[in-house]
């Protein structure tokens, strides 16, 4: 091994506490499995780590896949130098290290060249092999970033119907040859004697290579042994390929390695973790024969012949569960009949005893399809958890996939009920003893995946989870075929049913002539409201590095566009045909659950302003915007109390941002309105090339659109470093604004600015857009500070009409008896605005907006005793005890 790597190596071992020994041994590490310290590992060729429980764990790890960092940039590591003067030290770093190869067998088989993607704008060296008039390479330099592309095509002519072999490897000269998948599981193969070729892709049947070879052969007979990959479309295509090759005369068989875990293992894999061994080559061949099996009873007879003790057991064939059962006593009743027979003689042990075993065994159906648990999934808040199952039929329906619980699994009645509810059609007619077999051989070890259940970023994780992919340090991930998200060591997957995200990964379908769109339809206002929206993506990280995130409000005249407006936002997030919801028609437990269920996305209140009706339901008056302070922080808008018989309680965080759109500002105390960035739109500024403009953004595709949240959340990073460099600069700027004085407004709009700046990572501003976007982000702050500073409209009304009521000479509202206060009864300031003719407005409305008053500050509601009570006609009732509304008195 090469002196730095193991350096590095050695370095990031530590994490698993190995006991150094005087052998050369590494021991007594943490397995990252069972948890035991049962890991060892050699400690001058720490290649593979290995768990010592062979029969309760045995996990064997390939530091390959433990510390891919360490192995996926081979130029910067391995660079040609005057002393070797080696233009291929790279592609023989990466051929060595990196998979294992003796550097003397493959030499002359592959060059060290370049790629470059010119759509991505970045390049890597690769290991170039020739095949026919073009050739393959490997890209080695941290091929992530070139997201599913991994290799490079460039064939002169197809490869379709030929293959690839090493140059050593002679095809005349032998009796069996195994047919791959990739080159490097045909050099695998090359290094423990196998004379192995590579398809090069799972569905190219070698046609025009076999005629050759049959051909150059003469005649001579040859073993075709496929082999190819474990997962799904190379089974497949490994029985299909072996139909037609028999069908065309060549003798076959097959070779499988068994898949466990959440990795894939190819050849290439088992060379490097010692597992090419004839032992192992043994196993493998007969799970290929299992794979090709022509009958359920061919395939339960090779069962028992391998495991050789067990008289009864499952098994599937064909997408059916059947169960295997030996008759013992019919068994040995046919062996006596042989030893009597004329077949003792003729046939061998082994024929007979296979004789005796297809007359003394019954094989039945126990289920019309293959049910297979894949992983477990915990909520581990709730408590609660599920075995998540895969269904296949043997018919040409798709696969179904669903959650089993613990109760719905632990006998046969209660797993037939919930097979049938979750997949049509399908029958488990097992008993339960047949049940605990199966479930005790799929179960044991199972895998487990992580959840979540809200959609977006995982602050635990530093992951998106956005519908079908998701991204992680800007590298996206799609959903693997069991449902969830397998990155690196980390399995993830969302719980979430109700949000929706349709996000379109094709890159050329991406359009971004929507900005000038928004900024002709919206202007200046569109764009802060984009740069909210923007910054939604990256709120709970600015919370935990600032400490909150604001709200947006998003008001205005009816028709002045508000509504597309928010729903074009949400296309760019991949969320089709929504705008918000009501949080006035909504329940409590209702609202709480709209705002859990989103990280780092928008949550849109809508219309909770109305006018509301005299029979409108009593539920719709619970809503209140203070509901909302803790939101601003990250912290829990709602605490519920779990059924555990304890004094547990669930408060999950808020996660997400606020939007507020309707058509009048938002009614609330200062400190409500103090966390809002406030956007106001009217139809002055309307014309018809904005008409125009707004017109193609709202019958704008989600499809092309969708691609800005991918392109945002791929460079969280510099996102995140320009937000923390300039969010301290334009607070400084603001703070010494004469125009704003609270420092709530200054921090929300300097974050605000930062956003701005970062959002010019994603799309391209022109300079006027971009100075205008900055202005209008700077005016929203100091109107921000007016509005706090003026009373609200409804409380400058009151104030108006009580100043006019309530002359100077004599009280005629005001019942306090303390100079320093004011104390008014709204039902008497009703009635003698009444009686003078005053117009006011509606007690109901008054109530929700009073105690915001600012310019005579309001202090409580309680019973006081009236100084003007009994001395006005007006009153007629004695009591001196009156309940008032009671502020103070303008100093």
């Amino acid at each position: 091994m090469d002196s730095s790597l193991h350096k590095e190596i050695t370095e990031r071992l530590s994490e698993f506490k190995f006991k150094p020994e005087a052998s050369g041994m590494l021991r007594g590490g943490v397995c990252p499995s069972c948890k035991k310290k049962e890991l060892y590992t050699n400690a001058d060729h720490p290649w593979v780590l290995r768990c010592g429980r062979l029969n309760n764990c045995g996990e064997i790890f390939h530091v390959k896949e433990l510390y891919p960092d360490l192995f996926d940039n081979w130029s910067d590591r391995y660079k040609p130098t005057p002393e070797n003067n080696n233009p291929n030290a790279a592609a023989d770093a990466y051929m060595k290290h990196g998979r294992g190869f003796d550097l003397a067998k493959v030499q002359g088989m592959y060059t060290q060249e370049s790629y470059f993607d010119r759509e991505l704008k970045i390049g890597s060296a690769t290991v170039r092999f020739p095949v026919g008039n073009g050739y393959w390479e490997r890209i080695i330099d941290q091929p992530h970033r070139f997201g599913k592309k991994k290799a490079n095509f460039q064939f002169g002519m197809k490869y379709y119907g030929t293959w690839w072999k090493p140059d050593s490897v002679v095809l005349q000269a032998v009796d069996e040859i195994w047919l791959v998948e990739g080159i490097f599981d045909a050099i695998a193969l090359m290094h423990v004697g196998i004379a192995a070729v590579a398809l090069l892709s799972c569905n190219n049947y070698p046609e025009e290579a076999l005629r050759y070879l049959q051909a150059s052969r003469g005649g001579q007979e040859c073993l075709l042994v496929w082999a190819l990959d474990g997962d799904s479309a190379g089974r497949a295509y490994t029985k299909k390929h072996v139909e037609r090759a028999r069908a065309a005369g060549w003798e076959c068989a097959a070779a499988q390695i068994p898949q466990k875990g959440k990795s894939k293992q190819d050849w290439n894999d088992a060379h490097q973790r010692g597992a090419l061994t004839a032992e192992d080559i043994e196993r493998y061949r007969y799970h290929g024969a299992l794979l090709i099996a022509k009958t359920a009873a061919e395939k339960a007879m090779l069962m028992y012949m391998q495991s050789g003790d067990q008289s009864e057991f499952y098994f599937d064939f064909a997408h059916r569960l059947y169960w295997f059962k030996l008759d013992l006593e019919q068994y040995n009743k046919v062996r006596l009949e042989q030893d009597n027979s004329d077949d003792h003689n003729t046939l061998s042990e082994a024929a007979l005893r296979e004789a005796a075993l297809a007359q003394s065994h019954s094989i039945r159906q126990i289920a019309n399809c293959n049910p297979r648990a894949l992983y477990f999934q915990e909520n581990l808040i709730t408590g609660e958890s599920w075995y998540y199952f895969r269904v296949e039929f043997p018919h040409d329906g798709p696969a179904v996939k669903n959650t089993f619980t613990a109760s719905q699994i632990s006998s046969s009645a209660e797993f037939k009920k919930r097979l049938l509810g979750m997949a049509a059609g399908a029958m488990f007619s097992g008993n339960s003893a047949q049940l605990d077999r199966l479930l005790a051989d799929q179960l044991f070890n199972i895998q487990r995946v992580e959840t979540i259940d809200y959609i977006g970023y995982s602050i635990e994780h530093g992951c998106y989870v956005l519908g079908d992919v998701a991204v992680k340090d800007g590298v996206l991930t799609d959903i693997n075929g069991e449902d969830f998200f397998d990155i690196g060591k980390l399995s993830l997957k969302s719980l979430n049913k109700s949000v929706h995200l349709t996000i379109n990964r094709a890159r050329d379908e991406y359009r971004t002539d929507w900005v000038n769109l928004l900024w002709t339809a919206f202007g200046a206002k569109g764009l802060a409201a984009l740069t909210f929206w923007f910054g939604s993506l990256f709120a709970e990280q600015i919370r935990a590095a600032q400490s909150s995130y604001p709200f947006l409000e998003v008001v205005g005249e009816a028709g002045a566009g508000k509504s597309t407006l928010i729903e074009f936002l949400w296309k760019l997030f991949g969320r089709n045909g929504y705008e918000g919801f009501d949080p006035s028609k909504s329940s409590l437990a209702a609202r709480a659950r709209n705002f859990s269920q989103v990280s780092c996305l928008p949550v849109v209140l809508i219309e909770s302003d109305r006018e509301r009706m005299g029979d409108e339901k009593s539920h719709v008056k619970s809503f209140d915007w203070d509901e909302l302070k803790t939101a601003y922080n990250g912290r829990s808008t709602r605490a519920r109390g779990m059924a555990t018989g304890g004094n547990e309680t669930y408060e999950p965080p808020f996660r997400g941002s606020i939007v507020i759109s309707q058509n009048n500002p938002v009614n609330a105390s200062e400190a409500i309105l103090s966390r809002i960035v406030h956007l106001y739109f009217d139809r002055s500024t309307q014309t018809a090339e904005s008409g125009e403009a707004a017109d193609q953004l709202k019958y704008m595709s989600v499809e092309n659109v969708s691609g800005f949240i991918l392109a945002a959340t791929k460079r969280e990073k510099a996102i995140l470093d320009v937000i923390r460099e300039k969010t301290p600069v334009y607070l400084k700027q603001l703070r010494q604004s004469p125009h704003i004085k609270m420092p709530r407004l200054a921090e929300t709009h300097a974050q605000m600015l930062a956003i701005a700046d970062a959002l010019c990572l994603v799309i391209r501003l022109s300079d006027a857009q971009k100075v205008a976007l900055t202005q209008q982000i700077t005016d929203m702050a100091a109107e921000r500070q007016q509005v706090i500073n003026n009373d609200h409209v409804l409380v400058q009304e009151f104030w108006e009409a009580f100043d006019y009521l309530d002359n100077g000479d004599m009280s005629v509202l005001n019942h306090s008896r303390d100079p320093s206060l004011i104390a008014v009864n709204l039902n008497h300031f009703l009635q003698v605005a009444t009686e003078r003719r005053q117009q006011v407005p509606p007690l109901r409305d008054l109530k929700k907006v009073l105690k915001t008053s600012s310019r005579r500050k309001f202090v409580d509601v309680k019973v006081v005793n009236s100084g003007i009570r009994g001395g006005q006609s007006s009153l007629a009732a004695p009591s001196t005890a009156v309940k008032c509304w009671v502020f103070q008195r303008e100093r």
